[in-house]
């Protein structure tokens, strides 16, 4: 499964270099995407999709710590601060804003990916015995299971992942195109139609759930909390 990040910072060397340790370091399974300016950032943060968002404070236009305001009165997506300030003032606001995490400049890359890390595991349902459940679905990451009404239901490997991603941003739409990147990989080579296809096999497979999975004209798929 892939995760789709977006990087806010105006140093191109800087967005460059953590972007290349990703890749490598995840082989592929981090794709970033960035912004280099806060009013590209945040039109960017308001109209995707992303599992995590990594915030520069100091930045052209709209400074970090606006953006997460903004971005916190309509989304949960993890954010995690880059920055240059070191006060514990400056920290300490950020939480208050809904920040997540914080990583001081100059920082190790290592560390970087290791908050990355652990913070898509928490938020994502992957910590251990950890059950993710909408409604009359429940989901059991770790043990590969899926349940409807308490009674366990055989998904095929690309169904599964389908599922956990919309379980994953219940009550939001998720687009094909981010279904795609996120279930198939970034350098998936087919159309959205595989989308549609497997949708309709999980569908299948869920049952009397399959009213769960509501379907957006022309944009996407969204995982309702109810029948």
């Amino acid at each position: 499964m892939a995760f789709i990040l977006l990087l806010v910072e105006d140093d191109a060397e800087l967005r460059e270099i953590i972007a290349d340790y990703f890749t490598d370091k995840s082989q592929g399974t981090y794709h970033i995407e960035f912004a280099a300016t806060g009013g590209e950032g945040q039109q960017k943060c308001l109209e995707n999709d992303y599992d995590l968002v990594l915030l520069d404070v100091m930045l052209p236009e709209i400074d970090g710590f606006a953006i997460c305001r903004e971005l916190r009165k309509r989304s949960e997506v993890p954010i995690i601060f880059i920055t240059a300030r070191h006060k514990e003032t400056d920290r300490l606001h950020g939480y208050q804003l809904g920040g997540d995490d914080y990583i001081a400049k100059p920082f190790s890359l290592a560390e970087l990916y290791a908050k990355v890390t652990a913070l898509i595991k928490r938020t994502k349902g992957m910590v251990k015995n950890e059950i993710m459940t909408a409604g009359s679905i429940k989901l059991d990451p770790f043990h590969y299971a899926a349940y409807v009404n308490d009674e366990e239901v055989i998904l095929a490997p690309m169904e599964f992942n389908l599922l956990k991603t919309l379980m994953e941003n219940q009550g939001r739409v998720v687009s094909r195109e981010s279904l795609l990147i996120r279930v198939w990989g970034y350098d998936f080579e087919g159309n959205d139609r595989v989308v549609d296809n497997h949708i309709k096999k999980l569908r299948q497979s869920l049952g009397t759930a399959a009213r769960q999975i509501k379907t957006v004209i022309k944009i996407g798929y969204k995982l309702e909390g109810e029948n």
